[in-house]
């Protein structure tokens, strides 16, 4: 090290001998980031009184990943004509515009059932569309606010 600055080796103090390496943390888009994680659906845990907030997390969550698959989710899959289980009776049919559907299903599909708990996905695992499954949760649900409001306006009066 003769004649160089010992700092250009990293050897100045408080960097262990270590050279500092600069990095611009303002740029980093890593799908890791553990302040906003995507990939894990906010959970439903049951409770009717929270369903609302639930719903719209799962909305934003949705919507943060991808619109098309609220679109899916809300309208169904069309002409795909699915099992009890949301399987594809002719899948090697499909046209290419019909396969990207399908698998989009299954992701909205895979999302929804990661959210919720296995006592609520018991309750709708006959049903073969993402959409009627997220039918039936905001039917028993949504439902259960409204009779509850219903009931305490004829307390009331």
């Amino acid at each position: 090290m003769s004649g160089e600055d010992a700092s250009s080796f990293g050897a100045g103090s408080g960097s262990g001998g270590r050279a500092a390496i600069p990095y611009d943390y303002s740029s980093n888009t890593s799908k890791h980031d553990r302040s906003t994680n995507h990939n894990k659906p906010p959970m439903f845990n049951g409770d009717p009184k929270m369903f609302s907030w639930w719903k719209t997390k799962m909305y934003s969550h949705i919507i943060g990943m991808n619109e098309e698959l609220w679109d899916i989710l809300e309208e169904g899959v069309g002409n795909l004509r699915l099992d009890e289980e949301g399987i594809a009776l002719d899948r090697t049919a499909h046209t290419a515009e019909q396969k990207k559907l399908y698998k989009k299903h299954h992701m909205i599909r895979g999302i929804l059932v990661a959210a919720l708990p296995h006592k609520e996905y018991l309750k709708m695992s006959d049903k073969s569309t993402t959409k009627a499954m997220f039918t039936s949760l905001c039917s028993n649900y949504e439902g259960y606010k409204k009779v509850r409001e219903a009931k305490a306006t004829m307390l009331v009066h």
